[in-house]
């Protein structure tokens, strides 16, 4: 099984350039014809045209202009703006600060019945306590170097996370054990949030599975931390971004990958053994 989680932003970028490429086919008209009627190079046609520039939505207006079918053009820029907003750049995302960001994920809470998280290296956001919080977006806006309102931030986040104790929510969340070994904050921060996944994992709407690290004959490999929100959106998490994916085979590959690193967890006793095993290492 391969994941590739900016896939659905570029498909999506590839549609938008074989509709434009197609226009121009339609029309009869050549790349350097379009790009003179344009007043661009031609180059820029083809880089367009192979979705490795995305159009504005003057480009396109002066593209259908072009091609003779202006009324298409802001059809075209819908689904353009659709596709650029599939992969968000973090640097665009926090430009004024961490605690906007934390924020903009409410409606989606919110509007989410079951939320289904998959984390190889972080304690996810809904389960983390403060001076865990405080410690990972310290280390992000130093990173970033962005504004630091990382107090802020941290209030907003766990704000938020209230959400698991609202009626109406389901939350299912696996871990790696390595997980429970990556230190962020101090030992005493460490520990309490450790000592809140014990609580957190008993919660009756809340399912945490936790992948051992010794566990033989993985049928999915670790991947990147990713979200599914019911089955209509997965937001896959990287260095550079945030990838939205919406295109229904995508989610679905998102769940069967889901379904089987939660096969692999294990769940309860098991787990909170892990746990407290983490929890002896920090004395």
């Amino acid at each position: 099984m391969s994941i590739s989680p900016s896939s659905s932003a570029q498909a999506a970028r590839e549609a938008v350039a074989g509709r434009l490429k197609e226009l121009r086919a339609d029309a009869g008209v050549t790349g350097p014809e379009l790009a003179a009627r344009c007043g661009w190079s031609h180059p820029k046609t083809y880089r367009i045209e192979g979705a490795r520039t995305p159009p504005s939505a003057d480009d396109i207006r002066r593209w259908c202009q072009a091609c003779g079918v202006a009324d298409q053009a802001e059809d075209i820029i819908a689904q353009s703006r659709n596709a650029e907003s599939m992969y968000v750049e973090w640097r665009r995302k926090v430009r004024t600060g961490l605690k906007q960001l934390q924020n903009s994920y409410v409606p989606l809470f919110q509007s989410t019945q079951l939320f289904r998280v998959y984390s190889p290296t972080l304690v996810p956001g809904l389960l983390q306590t403060e001076g865990y919080a405080t410690g990972l977006l310290s280390s992000i806006a130093e990173f970033r170097d962005i504004p630091n309102d990382v107090a802020q931030a941290v209030a907003a986040r766990l704000e938020r996370s209230r959400i698991i104790h609202e009626p109406g929510h389901r939350f299912v969340v696996v871990i790696e054990e390595a997980v429970l070994s990556y230190q962020l904050g101090d030992e005493d921060a460490m520990a309490a949030q450790l000592g809140y996944l014990l609580t957190a994992g008993a919660l009756p709407q809340v399912s945490l599975g936790i992948i051992p690290s010794a566990t033989r004959e993985r049928p999915v490999w670790p991947q990147e931390l990713f979200h599914v929100y019911d089955d209509t959106l997965v937001s896959v998490e990287l260095l550079s971004a945030r990838v939205q994916v919406t295109q229904p085979s995508e989610i679905a590959l998102y769940v069967q990958a889901f379904e089987q690193l939660r096969s692999m967890a294990v769940y309860g006793a098991d787990a909170r053994a892990l746990i407290v095993k983490a929890i002896d290492a920090l004395r």
